[in-house]
C-alpha cells in the first residue's frame, strides 16, 4: 500500500516531504512489528538492543555510557532498561573495584539463552523486510547511511 493511501494524504510539499515521512512511517511499521515478535520472548525492543549491545562485547563488561552511546534510540532510558533486565537475570551489575562509581555490566548465561532463543525464530521477524531483492536491500541501507553522513 502507498503511503498515500496508509496516512491518507494525498498531497506532500515535494518528494523529499514525502521521504521524511514515509521513513518515520516505515520506521514506526518496523518497531510494531519487532514489538510484537519480542512481546512472547517477555522482553522489549530496547531490552533486546541492550542484550545484543551486551553479547556483542561478551565475555568484556561494559559501561553504562557505552551502552547507551551503541543502543538505536539514544533517547531510551538506559539505567531502567538495565534494571528491568536485571530483574528477569539476564544480565549482572557489578561495581568495578578500582572504581567504586563505574558499574560493570554483562549478560549473564540466561541471557545468552534467551538470545539463542530469539534468533532461532529472527526469520519470522525478517519477513518484514523479505519484500525487498538483496539488491534491493543493499540499495537502501547504502542511501540511509547517505541521509545520516
Amino acid at each position: 500500500m502507498s503511503l498515500e493511501d496508509d496516512i491518507r494524504q494525498e498531497k506532500f510539499q515535494n518528494e523529499h516531504q514525502k521521504a521524511s515521512i514515509n521513513i518515520l512511517y516505515t520506521g514506526s511499521w518496523l518497531y510494531n512489528i519487532n514489538a510484537s515478535f519480542l512481546k512472547k520472548f517477555d522482553i522489549t525492543p530496547e531490552q533486546f538492543n541492550v542484550l545484543r549491545i551486551l553479547r556483542g562485547s561478551h565475555p568484556t563488561a561494559m559501561m553504562l555510557s557505552e551502552i547507551t552511546r551503541r543502543m538505536i534510540d539514544k533517547s531510551s532510558n538506559c539505567t531502567r532498561l538495565v534494571e528491568k533486565l536485571k530483574q528477569k537475570s539476564f544480565v549482572s551489575r557489578v561495581i568495578c573495584e578500582n572504581n567504586r562509581r563505574q558499574v560493570d555490566i554483562s549478560i549473564t548465561e540466561k541471557g545468552l539463552q534467551l538470545l539463542k532463543k530469539v534468533d532461532t525464530n529472527m526469520p519470522e521477524w525478517e519477513k518484514a523486510v523479505e519484500k525487498l531483492s538483496k539488491t534491493e536491500a543493499k540499495e537502501l541501507n547504502r542511501i540511509l547511511d547517505k541521509l545520516r553522513t
